[in-house]
């Protein structure tokens, strides 16, 4: 996988993916990082990047001819997917990620600002992506947070092969509660099937309390998930009546 970050602030982008797993997956190859900064593009003498919007209005915009330059040196194979970082796109989540995870490449635009020129969006952005119902002062954060989903999701990124699918979200649930040592912290103790060594039961414990979890915090995720005789016949022990959520 390859990404290709344009952006004002590279030194962001490069500090945050070449640490922890990423950065291992950068130093193995797995991943490739390609940072440019627009910045370097402008025919402008003192590097400017933005100016006023026609119409008037508050703040700048960036300019389309050092972005479309930019993105024109990244030389990258037809049919690249660019994702535009902005308020205005679909809302990024797991499935989305797997989805991203499938291309070779990627590029990613971190607007700033008051956003950017609409016309170098309508000739190189194939997908508009947010994070969240939020503002932020630029794309770089989002885009970072996409970047780590995603790599995760690329083959021997992780070292233990099973663990993105068991977590959050993988399945359309939330991941079950996770304990370690000591057996007991502050008068808790760690839950009976966790230590008995019943492979069995251990797997249907964790996937009970994926579905309790679930229910609890996110219920609209319910409406996504399979549910087999043993999910209903837990939820109805439960005293909870799921007709409503389905």
């Amino acid at each position: 996988m390859i990404f290709h970050v344009l952006t004002l602030f590279p030194e962001m982008i490069e500090n945050g993916m070449n640490t922890s797993i990423t950065g291992r997956a950068i130093e193995k190859n797995l991943l490739q990082l390609d940072v440019r900064n627009i910045r370097d593009y402008t025919l402008d003498k003192h590097n400017h990047v933005d100016d006023a919007p026609y119409g008037g209005g508050a703040g700048m915009v960036m300019q389309a001819e050092p972005i479309y330059r930019a993105y024109k040196d990244l030389n990258v194979k037809p049919g690249t997917r660019l994702i535009y970082v902005t308020p205005q796109g679909r809302t990024f989540n797991q499935e989305i990620a797997r989805e991203l995870s499938n291309e070779e490449e990627l590029v990613f635009l971190c607007g700033h600002y008051e956003g950017v020129d609409e016309r170098v969006l309508e000739l190189i952005a194939t997908d508009y992506i947010s994070i969240g119902d939020y503002v932020l002062t630029g794309g770089e954060l989002p885009a970072m947070v996409m970047m780590d989903a995603i790599s995760r999701l690329v083959p021997e990124v992780l070292h233990n092969h099973v663990s993105y699918e068991d977590e959050s979200f993988s399945d359309n649930l939330l991941e079950y509660p996770q304990y370690t040592r000591p057996e007991v912290f502050e008068g808790k103790k760690v839950p009976e099937v966790l230590l008995s060594g019943h492979h069995a039961n251990i797997a249907r414990w964790r996937r009970n309390q994926s579905l309790l979890r679930t229910y609890e915090r996110r219920p609209d995720l319910l409406k996504k998930v399979d549910l087999d005789k043993k999910d209903k016949k837990f939820f109805k022990e439960q005293g909870i009546d799921l007709s409503d959520k389905k």
